[in-house]
């Protein structure tokens, strides 16, 4: 049941990512183009995922535990900090140039588009090199004590 459930979510995102736009990379850019062409629609598409998220996130944390899982799990560290505040410039500029954003580009990848196949492979070095940045970083950080 677990599976089906995570498999009609995943559909449903995907679907709603194609129809708002947001699998378009020149939809993007020209939602960030605000001095050239620009497309405000894709202010709607986020404010009614800023609603959903918020009821979702309500009704959610209002239950004593997931559906399919025991308890929830939840990041232990909430602060702000440079690896947060530089992967989100990363990502800010990163949609800026491409057009693409992670839960945008996944479902594009249906549409055999060459860019969508290249940015998926980035994206992937990316979380690759990161992790290995922080692997080493945790080892010196260790070795030093």
């Amino acid at each position: 049941m677990k599976l089906i459930a995570t498999y009609l979510i995943g559909l449903i995102f995907g679907v709603g990512i194609l129809i708002s736009g947001m699998a378009n990379p020149a939809k993007v850019l020209n939602f960030f183009d605000v001095a050239g062409t620009w497309d405000p629609s894709l202010i709607l598409v986020m404010g009614g995922a800023l609603v959903t998220t918020f009821v979702g996130y309500k009704l959610v944390f209002g239950r004593a535990a997931p559906i399919f899982e025991r308890d929830f799990s939840l990041p232990g560290v909430a602060r702000i900090d440079a690896p947060l505040i530089g992967g989100s410039i990363l990502f800010g500029v990163g949609w800026g140039i491409v057009g693409f954003c992670p839960g945008g580009a996944l479902p594009a990848l249906g549409t055999g588009r060459w860019e969508v196949f290249a940015f998926t492979a980035a994206l992937i070095a990316g979380i690759v090199l990161a992790r290995a940045i922080q692997s080493a970083a945790a080892r010196r950080a260790q070795q030093a004590t």
